[in-house]
C-alpha cells in the first residue's frame, strides 16, 4: 500500500528546493494548486519504512492574520478603551492566495503532514495555522501519530535529509506566545494610536496628523533615539587642558603622552609648563616596556551582530539587510538569518564548512592555508537553543550571488575569521622624565595578522618609533599647552541603537529590523550621514509628550517584561490566559489615565507646532456659516473653518485655487479648484470631497464622483475610459479650451483634442450607435477647421469618427484609438441608442442638484 504524505514548507522557492533535495527517484513533477503562489511538488519515496507518495506545497508567510470584528475597526463609533475587552478575530492574511482551500484539498487523501516552516517563534505559529486547514482533512489513523516537525538551518541538500530524518513534533507552546504577542500588541497599539490620532487631528497645520501611532516596540525604540537627543541638546562643554611636548629623534619629532592626561584649570596647566620649562629642554628615558597583545577573532554570527556590521561596514540599513539575508538563504548562500546564538554547537562541521570555500577565487587559498594548518577553536559565546549561527553554505562569486554580494561577502570573511588565529601585536611603552614631570610614547608592531588577513575591516596598522636606550637624553622640541573642549555624545547610529535594544529585549532578532525602518518611514527619525538617527519635532514632541503623562509608557522596562512573559509562555512556564489579562490589564489603566491627562501633551504641542490658523490662507466661503475656510497648503493639505471649527480633507497634490466664485448647489459652499501642472485639474467642493453624497467615500485614486452636479455640468462624461483595467470615464474639461482635452475621473489618462483648431465643445445629449460613447458637438475655428469646404461644426463620436480619431491624442500613442470598443455600453449612457429629445447633461445637473438640495444632505 502507498501512503500519501503532505510536505509544507514557509515560501514556495523552499517548497521547490525541498523536493529536489528528498527526491532520489528521477525528479520531481509539478503542477498548479487552488493558490496562484503556490505550485505542488509531487515524488514517489519511502516514509518511515512505508512505500509513500510526496506532496510538496508551501504557504506564503501567515495564513492568517489577528484583527478585531468588523464593528470594532469604526473608529468614529467605538472608543478606545473598549478594545481592550474586545474579541479578536483571525482573517485570511491575504484572501487572493486562497491559502486555507489550497491546504484542504491537497490534505484529501493524505495519511501524514510534515512541516517545513522556518524553526523560530513565528514558524512553530504558522504551523498550526497550517495544521487547522490540513488535520480534519487527513485519513485518520488510530493511535499513529500524523504530524510531524522538520528543524533545519539550511537549505543544504545534506542539511534538508538529516532534518528528514530527524522529524519532531510542532511546539503548542511557542505558536501560543506568538498569540499572545499578537493579540497584546494589536490591542495596545490600536488604542493609544486611535485615540491620540484623532485627539490631535487638525488641530496643527505643521503636524501630520493622518496617523499618530503607538507601538510597544516601536515607542521605545523612538524614546532611544530621543533620550540620546536631550543628552546631545543639554550637554554643557567644558574646557580642560594638556600639556603638550614634542621631543626630537632621528629626524622625527613625536608627540609624548602627558601621563596626568588633563587638567580642567587653566593656571594649573600654565604651572606645569612653566615647571617644564625652566629646567634643561632635555627628556630622559626611564623605562622601556614591552608587551605581546592580541586582538580576538570575532564570534560567531548572529542577527543582532550582521545586522551592525551591515550598517556600519557596508551602510545598509537593518531593513534592507534582512532582506537580503533572507533572499541569500532562499536561494542556498547562507544559513537562516534569524538566530541569537552566536556560538557553534558541538557538532557543528566548521571544517566541512571551510571546505566548501577553497575553491573561491578570492579567498580560497586562505581557506585551504586553513585546512592545511588546522582551525582555530571558535570562541565561546551564548548557546540560544534555536539556530545555529550565520554561515554560508557554498561558495559563490560576484555574478553568481547577484545583488547581495556585499552582505554575502562579510558573512563568508567574518565566517572563516571565527576560525582563523588571533591577531597578535607587540607593544612597546616608553617612559620618560622631563623635569620632573612623567611622559610615554607608545608604538605597536603586528606579528601575526591573524583573522585580520581576510576580516578588511578588523587589519590594524603598525605604529612604528625609533629605538630607545633606558637614560638615553632625548631633545625636546616644543613645550605647549593644548586647549581643547569636552564634545557631546554623537547621535545614535543604527547599530548603536540595535545594541540598545537587544541590550533591554525590544523586540526579536527578526523584528528589531522593522521597529527601526518603522519610526523612520513614520517621520519620528531621520536617517543622516554616518547612519546615525536624529529624531525630528513630532518623536521628540511624542517621547516628551508621553513622559509628561507616564513615563513608562515609552521606557524599555516594561517590553522587556512583555517579552519576558511572552518566552515564559514559550516555554511551557506561563500560561497565556493568565499572561494577557495581567498585561491587558495594566494597560488598560494606564491608557485611562492617558486618556485623562493628554491635555499635558496638547500644551507640549502648543509650543511646538502652529496652529491651524496660522498656519493657513483664507480661500472659499464655508456653505454653513458663510465665513472664510482657509486652506493648509503644506501636507496633510486639508481646509479648516475655525467658526465651525471642522476640518476637510483635501486632494494631497496640487495647487488649491477658488474655482470662479460658485457654490456647490448641494450645501452651498464655494467651489475650488485643484490645478496640476501636469496632469488633470478639476473643480471640487470641500464638503463632498470630505464626506460624499452619494453613499461611498471615493474610491482610492479617484479624483471626481461622476452623478455629483458639478462634474455633470463643468465635467461631463464622455466615454469609458481607455486605460488598461480601469473602470473610470472621460470627461470633457470645459475648463481647457483652447487646448482642449478629456480626462479619466479615476487614472491619470488624458486625451488632447484637435490641437488649437477648436473654437468650442460641448457633449451631446446623443449618444454614438457603434460604442455608446456621448457624442461631441465641435466648431471649429474658421481659418484652422480640418472640414471640407470650410465647414466648422460638426458633431461625431470622438472613437469612431476618422476625423475626430485622427486629431485626437493621448498619453499613451500618438494617434488615439478605441482600445475596446463597446466598454461604454451600459453605464447609463443609452445603451448605444441616440436619445434624442432628452435634456442636456446641463439641464439634468442643475435638476439633480435642486433635488438633493431639498431633500437635504445627511452629513
Amino acid at each position: 500500500m502507498v501512503i500519501s504524505v503532505l510536505m509544507v514548507a514557509e515560501k514556495p522557492s523552499i517548497a521547490q528546493t525541498l523536493s529536489d533535495a528528498l527526491c532520489t527517484r528521477g525528479h520531481p513533477t509539478s503542477r498548479k494548486g487552488i493558490s496562484p503562489a503556490c505550485s505542488v511538488y509531487e515524488y514517489e519515496g519511502d516514509f518511515y519504512g512505508q512505500k509513500a507518495w510526496f506532496k510538496v506545497t508551501s504557504c506564503a508567510g501567515h495564513v492568517y492574520s489577528i484583527d478585531f470584528p468588523p464593528e470594532f475597526n469604526v473608529w468614529d463609533r467605538v472608543p478606545p478603551v473598549t478594545l481592550y475587552g474586545a474579541k479578536t478575530v483571525k482573517n485570511e492574511a491575504n484572501p487572493k492566495l486562497r491559502m486555507p482551500a489550497h491546504f484542504q484539498k491537497e490534505a484529501k487523501g493524505c495519511s501524514y503532514l510534515v512541516l517545513w516552516l522556518d524553526c523560530d517563534r513565528e514558524g512553530e505559529n504558522i504551523c498550526f495555522e497550517v495544521m487547522d486547514n490540513v488535520v480534519p482533512n487527513l485519513t485518520p489513523l488510530q493511535g499513529e501519530q500524523q504530524v510531524w516537525r522538520a528543524k533545519f538551518s539550511s537549505l543544504a541538500p545534506v542539511d534538508l535529509r538529516k532534518a528528514m530524518a530527524t522529524l519532531g513534533s510542532p511546539n503548542k507552546d511557542e505558536a501560543l506566545s506568538v498569540d499572545a504577542r499578537q493579540e497584546m500588541d494589536l490591542k495596545l497599539g490600536c488604542s493609544f494610536t486611535r485615540f491620540q490620532t484623532k485627539f490631535f487631528q487638525g488641530k496643527y497645520g505643521d503636524l501630520d496628523t493622518n496617523l499618530i501611532s503607538y507601538g510597544p516596540c516601536q515607542t521605545p525604540t523612538l524614546w532611544f533615539c530621543v533620550r540620546r537627543h536631550d543628552e546631545i541638546t543639554g550637554f554643557q562643554a567644558e574646557s580642560y587642558y594638556t600639556l603638550d611636548v614634542t621631543i626630537s629623534k632621528i629626524g622625527r619629532e613625536l608627540h609624548l603622552e602627558w601621563q596626568r592626561g588633563q587638567v580642567f584649570d587653566q593656571p594649573i596647566a600654565t604651572t606645569f609648563r612653566d615647571i617644564v620649562q625652566e629646567g634643561k629642554q632635555v627628556a630622559k628615558v626611564t623605562d622601556i616596556s614591552q608587551k605581546e597583545d592580541r586582538l580576538p577573532r570575532p564570534q560567531a554570527l548572529n542577527t543582532v551582530a550582521m545586522l551592525k556590521m551591515a550598517s556600519t561596514r557596508l551602510g545598509i540599513g537593518p531593513q534592507q539587510a534582512m532582506h537580503m539575508a533572507e533572499a541569500l538563504y532562499l536561494r542556498g548562500w547562507m544559513t537562516y538569518p534569524r538566530t541569537e546564538t552566536n556560538t557553534y554547537p558541538a557538532n557543528f562541521d566548521l571544517r566541512g564548512t571551510v571546505q566548501a570555500q577553497t575553491q573561491h577565487p578570492m579567498w580560497g587559498q586562505y581557506a585551504q592555508e586553513l585546512m592545511r594548518t588546522g582551525l582555530a577553536r571558535a570562541r565561546e559565546g551564548v548557546d540560544m537553543g534555536d539556530h545555529p549561527p550565520i554561515t554560508p553554505v557554498r561558495a559563490g562569486t560576484e555574478s553568481q550571488v547577484g545583488e547581495g554580494w556585499r552582505l554575502f561577502d562579510m558573512i563568508t570573511r567574518h565566517f572563516l575569521a571565527t576560525v582563523s588565529g588571533d591577531c597578535k601585536f607587540l607593544k612597546t611603552k616608553v617612559r620618560l622624565e622631563f623635569n620632573g614631570e612623567e611622559f610615554s610614547l607608545s608604538g605597536r608592531k603586528v606579528t601575526d595578522p591573524g583573522f585580520t588577513r581576510i576580516q578588511m575591516s578588523g587589519e590594524m596598522d603598525d605604529v612604528t618609533i625609533p629605538d630607545f636606550q633606558i637614560g638615553e637624553a632625548v631633545p625636546v622640541k616644543s613645550v605647549g599647552i593644548g586647549s581643547h573642549k569636552t564634545r557631546p555624545p554623537p547621535y545614535l547610529s543604527e547599530s548603536d541603537l540595535l545594541t540598545l535594544m537587544e541590550k533591554h529585549g525590544i523586540g526579536t532578532d527578526a523584528s528589531m529590523a522593522t521597529h527601526i525602518n518603522n519610526i523612520c518611514e513614520r517621520n519620528y527619525v531621520t536617517l543622516c550621514d554616518g547612519r546615525r538617527l536624529i529624531p525630528t519635532k513630532l518623536g521628540i514632541g511624542l517621547v516628551h509628550g508621553f513622559q509628561l503623562v507616564d513615563n513608562e509608557l515609552v521606557i524599555p522596562k516594561i517590553r522587556g517584561n512583555i517579552e519576558g512573559m511572552c518566552t515564559l509562555v514559550a516555554g511551557g512556564k506561563a500560561q497565556v490566559e493568565s499572561v494577557l489579562h495581567h498585561v491587558l490589564k495594566i494597560f488598560r489603566e494606564k491608557f485611562l489615565y492617558f486618556e485623562s491627562n493628554v491635555g499635558l501633551i496638547d500644551q507640549l504641542f502648543e509650543s511646538t507646532f502652529t496652529t491651524l490658523e496660522a498656519a493657513g490662507r483664507p480661500l472659499s466661503r464655508c456653505g454653513l456659516c458663510n465665513k472664510y475656510l482657509y486652506v493648509v497648503d503644506r501636507k496633510p493639505v486639508r481646509m479648516f473653518c475655525k467658526n465651525c471649527d471642522r476640518v476637510y480633507k483635501m486632494p494631497q497634490n496640487g495647487q488649491i485655487k477658488l474655482y470662479k466664485e460658485l457654490r456647490c448647489p448641494l450645501d452651498n459652499f464655494e467651489l475650488c479648484f485643484v490645478a496640476n501642472k501636469v496632469g488633470k485639474s478639476y473643480p471640487l467642493c470641500p464638503m463632498c470631497y470630505d464626506d460624499p453624497p452619494f453613499g461611498a467615500k471615493n474610491a482610492t485614486g479617484k479624483h471626481w464622483e461622476l452623478e455629483h452636479p458639478i462634474y455633470q455640468k463643468y465635467r461631463p462624461q464622455v466615454m469609458a475610459c481607455i486605460g488598461e483595467n480601469c473602470p473610470g470615464t472621460l470627461c470633457l474639461d470645459v475648463d481647457s479650451a483652447p487646448k482642449w482635452q478629456i480626462d479619466c475621473n479615476v487614472c491619470m489618462q488624458q486625451l488632447q483634442l484637435f490641437t488649437d483648431k477648436a473654437h468650442k465643445i460641448k457633449v451631446s445629449a446623443d449618444f454614438c450607435e457603434e460604442c455608446g460613447s456621448r457624442l461631441l458637438a465641435v466648431i471649429f475655428n474658421k481659418a484652422k477647421s480640418p472640414l471640407d469646404n470650410g465647414e466648422t461644426e460638426r458633431t461625431a463620436c470622438l472613437a469612431c469618427d476618422p476625423l475626430f480619431n485622427a486629431h485626437t491624442t493621448s498619453g499613451t500613442s500618438k494617434g488615439f484609438f478605441r482600445r475596446n470598443p463597446g466598454k461604454g455600453k451600459g453605464k447609463g449612457k443609452g445603451k448605444g441608442k441616440k436619445g434624442k429629445g432628452k435634456p442636456s447633461a446641463e439641464d439634468l445637473a442643475e435638476e439633480r442638484g435642486r433635488q438633493l438640495a431639498a431633500a437635504g444632505k445627511k452629513r
